[in-house]
């Protein structure tokens, strides 16, 4: 009977099988790392754009809040320009308020009456004067009150006086001045047009 020694070849298939098992092993461990190196690099790139990005938004922010700033800024100062023409505006409206109060007082004084002082708040005129009796301060009440410039005369007081060895009364009347309707100002300009009109045909 004939024997054949087998355990040379088991050894050399062992010995091929560990050596397979070392190069897979090598294999996946290199094939991991350029894995990994592959992962890592994306990961690295996304991060660096995500930083430019990041640094684009923050300079972009500060640009935007330095024209927010200046806005404000702009803001205040279009707030205050405005403040003033309204100032202005004002200012050039009531300006012929003074001229018109003095010509309707000068119009509605009766005779044996003169004024000692008068004093504008605001809409609101306080007159203080001398009368030679209670009934020129009625009169000049009603004067007062047909006036188209002054409205609501309202009497505060009236006491005797004595002025250059006279006796008068002592008053204090209370004026309201009527402010011009925007209507009736549109209506004297359409009357004043057709007028300029006729001179120039002419």
């Amino acid at each position: 009977m004939i024997r054949i020694n087998l355990l040379p070849h088991r050894e050399e298939k062992r010995r091929q099988r560990r050596k397979q098992f070392y190069v897979l092993s090598a294999m996946m461990v290199v094939l991991g790392g350029l894995i990994g190196l592959l992962v890592h690099t994306i990961y690295a790139g996304y991060i660096s754009e995500q930083e430019a990005r990041n640094a684009f938004f923050k300079s972009e922010i500060a640009k935007v809040d330095q024209q927010i700033v200046e806005i404000r800024r702009l803001r205040e100062q279009i707030d205050a320009l405005l403040a003033r023409k309204q100032v202005i505006e004002s200012l050039q409206g009531t300006r012929a308020q003074t001229v018109h109060l003095f010509n309707e007082l000068a119009r509605a004084m009766p005779e044996g009456v003169y004024l000692k002082s008068a004093k504008q708040a605001g809409q609101r005129v306080t007159l203080v004067g001398y009368a030679q009796s209670n009934a020129r301060v009625s009169h000049l009440m009603r004067n007062v009150d047909a006036s188209p410039f002054l409205e609501q005369p309202a009497l505060v007081e009236v006491k005797a006086a004595t002025v250059n060895n006279r006796r008068v009364s002592e008053f204090t009347l209370g004026v309201s001045i009527e402010q011009p309707k925007q209507d009736d100002a549109a209506q004297n300009k359409g009357k004043a047009a057709p007028a300029a009109g006729k001179g120039v045909s002419k």
